[in-house]
């Protein structure tokens, strides 16, 4: 008998300290303020006064594009294909490689 008592009283502590631990957030963060924000007027006067990093035309969303050249690429990507590229020299002009002499002296 004494056993179930000590127990049940045991339980009521825990219920109670649970019950009011929710509470302590409350009075924990308790401030003379109208809210947890007021005080910081000077990091939201930089926040404000901030230049923005991002250039005008970055806003842009009509972007131009190619859709066959795009499609193109999506299906070369699908099967696994590569063009191999053409004109990637700086000058104008083709230069032939040489072929290779088979009597050299």
């Amino acid at each position: 008998m004494r056993r179930t008592k000590f127990r049940g009283i045991t339980i009521a502590a825990l219920a109670a300290a649970t019950m009011l631990g929710g509470c302590a957030d409350m009075y924990l963060a308790h401030r003379e303020t109208v809210s947890f924000q007021a005080g910081n007027a000077s990091a939201a006067n930089k926040a404000i006064q901030t230049i923005d990093p991002w250039p005008v035309y970055a806003a842009n969303r009509d972007i131009a594009y190619n859709g066959e050249r795009a499609a193109a690429a999506a299906e070369r990507y699908r099967t696994n294909t590569v063009t191999p590229p053409t004109g990637i020299g700086t000058s104008s002009v083709k230069y032939d490689q040489a072929a290779p002499q088979s009597g050299a002296k």
